[in-house]
């Protein structure tokens, strides 16, 4: 019985051509199955036999010089004091994963300072997509975050029990006069004043709901700007859980492989830390992302198919990428780097077998079979599963929020951090990072998608651009401009000359 299971699910390995009519039928299935080729092999092939001298070493490991900017939080930031009476509360119900949950505690502490309000600690939506039931206390240390913010923000875990109707069930069941509903994306200041204030004025709470994106970056007083990066940068720290868990996998990331494998099995207290060397890469390829992309990723009739299907499932043809032809995608810098990419991207870096690589992910589009090149390029690539005991990792498993927040701990210790495609997780390192000076690489998108267009590209061109085009992208400071996230580029406002 356990040879023939076993053939069964072998036949479509050794025999792909019987199941091709199967592909086409139920291709969201087959098409994970299917291990894709490699697709730039000649690029490949000469960045498995690169080795980096250790003058390039030392140049790529060496920390970024200052740039005589540093956070002013800390001895700058001054708070006018909290009013004596409060106007009422506010409640906020934040969606999406953990970074874009982040951005919106953010805002939703300088809404309440503006309106000289008391906010309750929000509410995290279960995702959609990642189906994470954590609350707010089962990420972040709320009374840390209590305390940090006493002096500026009036914070309460919960509503008096005068408001005990105010849940999300009641919001969810009918149309109700105290819930905003209509914040506009970026909503300014006034707005808030003009269609919030009279809310929690005349009910006591206002339940502002859906609240992602709804405060504006530009024309912010600088005392809310600040506040909104102490939040940030200092108020929102991670509950004991994430941090001893992500201090042990930094540990064994420092620790010679070897080293790294016993210290599985050692006391978190008693671990100390090791000097050796480690990037985080945060891989940003699921299934979501490789499908909202429209782009092609070597996988065949089968992976399009199955792709072009969740595309419509999920988003209803507003997709507008797929009106565009791979080239152009590509061209643009529009599909996100595969496994396969990003290594060659590192590769050419100066990055190679020896690197101690950390895989910064949630679950990757194609699972194994798509990650086998880049773990043929950099064997020392260790995550979460290969650095940590099953009761370590029983901890945090099946919760996509903790997960996320584990690697964001061992991401902001790192030596290089570089992200395979922007986003969220992406711009929340990039802006947390520059204000402690940290290096930080940028792919550049479109370079590389013209780069690998090129078939007929040597290893030593292909090398060369990148190492040119990635010159300047490594934790240089870039100060931000209209409409921008405060949050990716802290200065000038959170940042002193």
């Amino acid at each position: 019985g356990a040879m023939a299971s076993t053939l069964v699910l072998l036949l479509p390995l050794l025999f792909p051509g019987l199941f091709l009519p199967l592909s086409d039928a139920f291709p969201s299935v087959f098409s994970e199955w299917n291990a894709p080729k490699p697709r730039h092999s000649r690029l490949l092939k000469s960045a498995l036999q690169h080795q980096t001298s250790d003058v390039q070493k030392d140049d790529l490991w060496k920390q970024l010089p200052s740039q005589n900017w540093k956070s002013c939080i800390h001895f700058s930031y001054k708070s006018s004091a909290l009013p004596d009476k409060s106007q009422g509360y506010i409640q906020v119900f934040l969606d999406g994963g953990l970074n874009q949950q982040r951005m919106g505690i953010c805002d939703a502490v300088a809404v309440a300072k503006l309106l000289n309000a008391t906010l309750v600690i929000p509410y995290l939506e279960v995702n959609s997509v990642w189906q994470d039931t954590s609350s707010f206390g089962d990420i972040f240390d709320v009374d840390h975050f209590i305390n940090v913010l006493k002096d500026d923000v009036s914070i309460v875990k919960e509503l008096p029990t005068e408001y005990f109707w105010s849940t999300r069930e009641y919001y969810a069941t009918a149309i109700r006069a105290n819930r905003v509903k209509a914040a506009p994306v970026h909503a300014s200041a006034n707005w808030y004043l003009e269609n919030v204030l009279p809310v929690i004025q005349s009910y006591g709470v206002a339940a502002i709901a859906p609240f992602s994106h709804r405060l504006a970056f530009d024309n912010m007083p600088s005392d809310i700007q600040r506040l909104r990066c102490k939040v940030n940068f200092q108020a929102l720290v991670f509950v004991p859980l994430v941090r001893s868990l992500g201090d042990a996998l930094v540990n064994r990331l420092r620790s010679p492989p070897d080293a790294a494998t016993e210290l599985r099995e050692v006391s978190l207290i008693n671990e100390n830390a090791g000097s050796g060397k480690f990037v985080v890469l945060h891989l940003r390829f699921d299934k979501d992302m490789a499908a909202h992309s429209a782009c092609d990723f070597g996988g065949g009739k089968a992976e399009k198919l199955a792709l072009a299907k969740y595309r419509q499932t999920i988003w209803q043809g507003r997709v507008l990428n797929s009106q565009f032809t791979d080239e152009e995608l590509r061209s643009q810098g529009r599909c996100p780097l595969t496994p396969e990419e990003i290594g060659l991207l590192l590769a050419a870096l100066g990055f190679d077998n020896t690197t101690r690589l950390y895989l910064a992910s949630h679950k990757v589009y194609g699972g194994e079979a798509r990650i086998s090149t880049l773990r043929s390029l950099f064997p020392l690539m260790e995550d979460k599963k290969s650095l940590t005991t099953e009761e370590e990792l029983s901890r945090i498993k099946g919760k996509a929020s903790l997960l996320a927040a584990v690697d964001y701990y061992v991401s902001m210790q790192s030596d290089i951090f570089i992200s395979a495609s922007p986003g969220n997780m992406h711009n929340a390192l990039v802006g947390h990072r520059t204000l402690e000076n940290k290096k930080t690489i940028r792919p550049n998108m479109p370079l590389l998608g013209q780069l690998f267009l090129n078939k007929s590209l040597t290893w030593s061109e292909f090398r060369d651009s990148v190492f040119v085009g990635h010159k300047s992208r490594q934790g240089q400071l870039r100060f931000r401009k209209p409409q921008q996230s405060l949050y990716t580029y802290p200065a000038p406002d959170c940042m002193c000359s």
